[in-house]
């Protein structure tokens, strides 16, 4: 939680980069928004002037980061608890979102799930709860939005995937196939929004320095017994550029997709990893 009252990313320092405030009057809704990269992706989009609604599901963590908007920012902010995965609690959040801050013209699906598992050892279940948070909590979000964008005649749409959407990786089957699913619908979603005035694109970032690698460093310590800071320099020497991403380089990328300048830019898988994948 200290990252958040941490982020680099002032309405200063990305005024100097862009206009001042050019997503003032926009609603942006960023699922997972509460910690890691939705946070900082909701920081730099109330840095740029956009009212913020965040879903997750820890309630605290939506509450602090959610304070920390409001306090830094002075943006209007909507808060909801849900499980992206359940149709129900989606359409309740995403109506609560629209009654506060009006329709939404930036979702960022960033919710997901990253754990580990060898494919021989690997259950029904583990896959189809990877499956749902990932890919199928996407496409209910997407839904939420989509008709609305149409109509609307503008929309961003961005999609947190992964530098394994990209290629395979050992151990996390399930989670390479629903970050290769994401990109397959990014595409495919910008293809027929194109002419709508909405583009569709995917972030993947490589090993980013938040909870969730943090949590799987830990399960690999626990699992082979092996130094969890070993482990981490490991994973670090994975990028060229010797280091973990952080989540305010993820942010600003999704920022600039977000622009209105950036509208000839849809249906990419933007890299944001050291150059470990190119």
């Amino acid at each position: 939680m200290d990252c958040l009252l941490m982020s680099n990313l002032d309405k200063k320092k990305l005024g100097d980069i862009f206009e001042a405030s050019p997503l003032k009057g926009q609603h942006a809704l960023i699922t997972g928004g509460s910690r890691g990269i939705g946070a900082a992706i909701s920081n730099a989009l109330a840095a740029l002037g956009a009212d913020i609604s965040l879903i997750a599901r820890d309630k605290t963590s939506l509450q602090i980061q959610g304070d920390y908007l409001k306090s830094k920012f002075e943006a209007n902010i909507s808060l909801a608890s849900a499980d992206v995965t359940v149709e129900k609690e989606i359409i309740k959040s995403f109506k609560t979102s629209v009654n506060t801050n009006g329709p939404v013209s930036i979702l960022v699906n960033n919710a997901g799930i990253g754990k580990s598992m060898p494919f021989h050892k690997m259950d029904l279940d583990f896959w189809k709860k990877t499956l749902d948070l990932n890919l199928t909590g996407t496409f209910l979000c997407t839904q939420q939005v989509y008709q609305d964008m149409r109509e609307r005649g503008y929309g961003r749409i961005i999609n947190i995937s992964s530098t394994v959407g990209l290629r395979g990786y050992p151990y996390i089957a399930a989670y390479t196939a629903s970050k290769h699913a994401v990109i397959g619908l990014t595409r495919t979603l910008a293809l027929e929004a194109v002419k709508k005035g909405i583009t569709v694109n995917a972030i993947c970032p490589g090993y980013t320095e938040t909870d969730l690698v943090s949590e799987a460093i830990e399960n690999i310590a626990k699992t082979s017994g092996r130094d969890k800071e070993n482990i981490k320099t490991e994973i670090k020497n994975m990028s060229p550029m010797g280091r973990l991403v952080t989540p305010e380089e993820v942010a600003e990328s999704a920022a600039w997709l977000c622009l209105p300048s950036s509208a000839s830019i849809t249906g990419q898988a933007i890299v944001v990893a050291g150059g470990s994948v190119m």
